[in-house]
């Protein structure tokens, strides 16, 4: 199969011929037909300490090309979303309902199936499974957890976005957060995921959206996914203006979905005594907050929560989302603001480090 591969750290992806093995009990392969680019993929890239060679692309959706023995959701020919996460089901953090935390799928992070073994290799060499879906190759191997079924009528392109960002974002808000009907929210970051949590914010009946990024087009496009006031944090002080506009109140609710130290201190800056601060975007490694207990915590109550994945179960998430969409509560074609040939993913890479659109997503059939 054709794959775009990071052959080393922090250098462009390589088209390169790999291959895919059967999938065995329990796995599903499946043709990839569409693959999303997440700053997420970005962030493993740059990395100086990536393992290496791998293939990245974690917002995938496509068709079923084989399934292995005792798979009896799945058969041939269905039209799958993939999740980065496929939980076990059976493991302390799943019977508790938090999936994204089951041992199993934090092989995600390993570059492995679960049972550590590498569905793919190059010219006899292993090549790592990046972020648990591989999906910036024309095949992938994956637990059967982690591919949910979609009606065919839906398109495979939409079917990806949801995958992460939407899944992501959406679910930070609703699952996360939990924010109420009538609550103030503050966005910090507007790309595929932040774009998501505004759009969160509007489902869950925010009287308030504040959405901040420097680009003007992104605070712009906002707008139609339910933002109410924008800020460019260039030109404005965001915590500040937050805490006029609430009347020295502070917002209910402060997301960073940019993934940096420095958002997460205003966050919790710009939240009121009681406010909720979520950590959405993934970080680079070297990235600390700074918090003051006294201020934060033992006097104002202030919470700071992780998200990872929305704590979404895909298998329960995906029909949710889906629905909404289908009801014309929640915009997944506009997210799409570029789509690309596989072939072209450094170039979709260079628009995504200079903040360009919000979605790019690559075709691989």
């Amino acid at each position: 199969m054709k794959a775009a591969l990071l052959a080393s750290p922090a250098t462009p992806l390589v088209m390169a011929d790999v291959d895919c093995v059967d999938p065995g009990p329990g796995q599903v392969r499946v043709q990839v037909t569409h693959c999303g680019l997440c700053h997420s993929d970005l962030t493993m890239i740059d990395a100086p300490e990536m393992m290496t060679p791998i293939i990245l692309g974690h917002e995938a959706a496509g068709i079923v090309d084989a399934v292995g023995p005792g798979v009896d959701s799945l058969a041939e020919g269905d039209h799958v979303m993939l999740s980065p996460f496929g939980p076990c089901g059976t493991c302390y953090w799943c019977v508790r309902g938090e999936t994204t935390l089951c041992a199993s799928a934090a092989s995600m992070f390993m570059g492995t199936m679960p049972d550590g073994s590498i569905p793919f290799s190059m010219d006899g060499q292993p090549v790592y499974r990046g972020l648990g879906v591989a999906g910036f190759g024309e095949l992938t191997l994956v637990a059967e957890s982690a591919a949910v079924k979609i009606n065919p009528d839906v398109p495979l392109e939409v079917a990806a976005v949801i995958g992460c960002a939407i899944q992501t974002g959406v679910g930070a808000v609703l699952n996360t957060a939990q924010v109420e009907e009538g609550a103030t929210v503050l966005v910090m970051g507007l790309g595929g995921v932040g774009m998501s949590v505004v759009q969160g914010a509007r489902l869950a009946g925010a009287s308030r959206i504040f959405a901040s990024d420097p680009v003007a087009d992104r605070r712009n496009a906002a707008v139609a996914f339910g933002a109410t006031d924008l800020l460019d944090p260039n030109e404005t002080d965001v915590v500040a203006h937050v805490q006029e506009a609430t009347a020295g109140t502070g917002a209910d609710y402060a997301f960073d979905a940019a993934g940096a130290g420095p958002l997460v201190e205003a966050g919790l800056a710009a939240t009121r005594n009681g406010g909720t601060t979520v950590m959405v975007g993934a970080p680079a490694v070297e990235h600390t907050v700074t918090i003051n207990p006294a201020v934060m915590y033992l006097t104002a109550e202030k919470k700071l929560l992780g998200c990872l994945y929305g704590g979404c179960n895909s298998q329960r998430e995906v029909p949710r989302l889906l629905a909404l969409w289908q009801a014309g509560r929640l915009d997944l074609e506009p997210m799409i603001t570029a789509r690309r040939p596989i072939d072209e993913i450094n170039d979709g890479l260079d628009d995504l480090r200079a903040s360009i659109g919000i979605r790019t997503v690559f075709n691989l059939s």
